[in-house]
């Protein structure tokens, strides 16, 4: 697939990237996304963010050093935690003269035919009139979301909701490797897969961290999720200097999962 032709994209950062490895909210990465969110957006692209990091975030600031397992403090933790990350992501692009949206939502939400249309109206007004999504689970009032759901699965149903082209989902690793790279110094990136390839599964290693619910693992579902709207799937490093402007200039980064095997 050629990145330069895509139209709608969906980007997904998890919590370790927003929250500098549960340090706290890294205005300077996000400051980043913006700006290259900007230029995507002149060069004709929509964007959508689904950003990981708001329970990450309250645990910070409520002075946690490690993620609680009572579903009430994980709600309260998100609850205080998204305060800070819709200010930062409304302040960051602000720099750029551009206007971003919170919205936060549940499986429900996409599983029930009535409030999936009206989350996939609200959403297609807000990239019409040049706005931002900054989407979410809707933690601080669901539990099986919390307790079950990660947003690489987020970013890949919304993904299919909105009828986008590319989800590129941005990490703490370079890609998808053979093996996990931090265990295995012969591991290997791939740069192009098929998503849905049970093979890639079996290379899928856990999180990387408490910070993270998901891991490598939960990023080739969520590949194998986008592709049935025939979208395609980029895992790439958060970290990588300017990735998405680089991406959809056409160049190689991390790994692409597709319906076929080019990138």
């Amino acid at each position: 697939m050629n990145l330069k032709q895509t139209k709608r994209i969906v980007v997904k950062v998890g919590s370790s990237l927003v929250t500098n490895n549960g340090e706290g909210l890294d205005h300077a990465a996000i400051a980043k996304w913006a700006e290259q969110i900007a230029g995507l957006l002149k060069a004709g692209h929509e964007v959508l963010m689904v950003s990981s990091g708001a329970i990450a975030e309250g645990m910070q600031r409520l002075g946690w050093p490690k993620r609680p397992q009572e579903i009430h403090q994980l709600q309260a933790a998100a609850a205080v935690g998204q305060m800070g990350l819709v200010q930062v992501y409304e302040s960051c692009f602000a720099r750029f003269n551009l206007r971003s949206a919170q919205v936060l939502l549940t499986n429900a939400d996409l599983a029930h035919a009535e409030r999936n249309a009206n989350a996939k109206g609200t959403l297609d007004t807000l990239l019409k009139l040049g706005v931002v999504p900054i989407i979410n689970e809707n933690d601080t009032v669901v539990t099986d979301e919390i307790k079950f759901g990660d947003n690489d699965s987020l970013a890949a149903l919304v993904t299919n909701l909105v009828h986008a082209d590319l989800l590129i989902i941005l990490t703490d690793q370079g890609g998808l490797y053979t093996a996990d790279p931090r265990q295995n110094l012969a591991a290997t990136l791939l740069t192009d897969a098929i998503a849905g390839d049970p093979a890639l599964e079996k290379m899928a290693g856990g999180a990387a961290s408490e910070l993270s619910k998901g891991g490598m693992l939960t990023k080739v579902l969520a590949a194998k999720i986008a592709v049935q709207t025939g979208a395609s799937t980029v895992i790439a490093s958060g970290r990588e200097p300017d990735v998405l402007t680089r991406l959809l200039s056409g160049e190689k980064i991390g790994t692409c999962l597709s319906s076929k095997a080019a990138h």
